[in-house]
């Protein structure tokens, strides 16, 4: 069956805000769906399983991938995560628009697999600001803080390779941004605009 659905790939470097933008973008349009993807981390506090991630253990984890079932799946942090194809493409061949939030390696894999999905990549406004949020979170150890640091500028550095980047320095503007691109009025917000390479060389300096 052909997909009549949009996909929308959507990726940023830890506590770039990827997660709290798409809370709000799917409020604002409670008729977009949210890919629920599969990991082999422990639930953090408050996440329920088959809502925020399908929770399952590494054997079963690559017995699902030995078998074809992901569209994509890498591993982040010592854990693996992937994208359930018979989920995402059953959704698009019903003609629904699907949030998938993934790093960048994932979303190369899902660009590869399904080429006519939209990217889009998250910047924090600066590399102080990135570091704030982590901390803000308090979720993470400080060694693990640093290493997302770390972390960041190498993902940052894919930033080009997706059609839109946003800059989310407002968080109201980044909603906006997001949902202009979700309506097909994106232009000004392809990643290929001139103020993003000088934001990104700062960014991943």
């Amino acid at each position: 069956m052909p997909l009549t659905g949009h996909l929308f790939v959507i990726s940023a470097p830890s506590g770039a805000g990827k997660t709290s933008l798409v809370q709000a973008v799917l409020a604002a349009r409670p008729a977009l769906v949210l890919s629920v993807s599969h990991t082999t981390r422990t639930p953090r506090p408050q996440e329920i399983d088959g809502r925020d991630y399908h929770f399952v253990s590494t054997p079963r984890f690559r017995q699902l991938a030995a078998e074809g079932a992901f569209l994509e799946y890498a591993q982040v942090f010592d854990n693996w995560y992937g994208t359930g194809r018979e989920q995402v493409e059953r959704r698009l061949q019903a003609g629904e628009h699907v949030l998938l939030e993934i790093d960048w390696q994932g979303a190369r894999q899902i660009r590869q697999a399904l080429p006519e999905c939209v990217s889009i990549f998250i910047l924090p406004p600066s590399r102080a600001a990135l570091e704030q949020r982590l901390r803000a979170r308090r979720t993470d150890e400080t060694s693990v803080i640093a290493r997302r640091l770390a972390d960041a500028a190498a993902d940052m550095s894919h930033c080009l390779e997706f059609d839109y980047a946003i800059v989310n320095d407002r968080f109201e503007q980044a909603v906006a941004d997001m949902l202009q691109i979700i309506d097909g009025k994106g232009t000004a917000l392809l990643a290929s605009r001139a103020q993003i390479k000088p934001l990104l060389q700062a960014l991943v300096a």
